[in-house]
């Protein structure tokens, strides 16, 4: 095709296994030096840096400065939903880069996904969210009821607030572990936020994992029961 968006050239910047490993590490959602991404990517800062510059300039990650230091992110949303789908659309075919290992548990059991909760647990939470009548499928999009708002207000989330931002409130995302649909959006976003503010959970230094202590766990089973 010679007109229309060229897939080619984003597939070509995600195809590169350093610069798939580099975004795959920044849909933890923190913003990473060049020096990290190096040895995520398995290569010299040198190398990463030149990787960055192409990142960048193909519009999937932005840098930002503070003191003598970048930081690169993912540019936006949209960029995390796109690898969480890739790696979700290579699991389910098979196409994994190494055998389980002693991380895989805990990252298939919660884990951030850009500023959202994922896993296991983050699609458990939808699917009590739906069952309970708080969240309802349309099409493929989802909504918060009435009744989801009253119930999420009840638990300290400002959906007054969520919803004069310009961000969608609910979006399904498609876990790349479960290969099911986990809650992000504004609401994802804050629901996540409550549970770590809580004290419920803790985010890792090493992975994207989310660690719920005992009464956290407790917590978010009560709160989110089987759908």
């Amino acid at each position: 095709m010679k007109e229309g968006p060229d897939i080619a050239h984003i597939g070509a910047l995600i195809g590169d296994p350093a610069r798939a490993n580099m975004l795959a590490a920044l849909t933890g959602g923190r913003a990473l030096t060049a020096t990290e991404l190096a040895g995520v990517g398995g290569i010299t800062v040198q190398t990463a840096s030149t990787h960055l510059a192409k990142l960048e300039a193909g519009g999937l990650i932005a840098q930002r400065k503070q003191g003598r230091h970048r930081y690169f992110t993912l540019a936006d949303e949209a960029v995390a939903r796109l690898i969480e789908s890739m790696m979700g659309f290579a699991a389910g075919r098979g196409h994994l880069r190494h055998r389980p290992g002693p991380k895989e548990p805990a990252l298939r059991k919660a884990r951030i996904c850009y500023d959202h909760l994922a896993g296991d647990y983050g699609v458990r939470m939808l699917d009590s969210l739906i069952a309970s009548g708080a969240i309802e499928a349309v099409g493929e999009g989802l909504a918060l009821t009435d009744k989801g708002a009253s119930d999420l207000a009840r638990i300290g989330i400002d959906i007054g607030g969520l919803r004069s931002s310009r961000r969608p409130l609910c979006r399904s995302c498609l876990d790349w572990s479960e290969r099911r649909a986990h809650l992000a959006g504004s609401l994802g976003k804050a629901l996540l936020a409550s549970f770590l503010d809580r004290g419920w959970a803790r985010r890792t230094t090493e992975s994207r994992s989310i660690l719920f202590t005992p009464e956290g766990e407790r917590q978010f089973l009560l709160l989110f029961p089987a759908g």
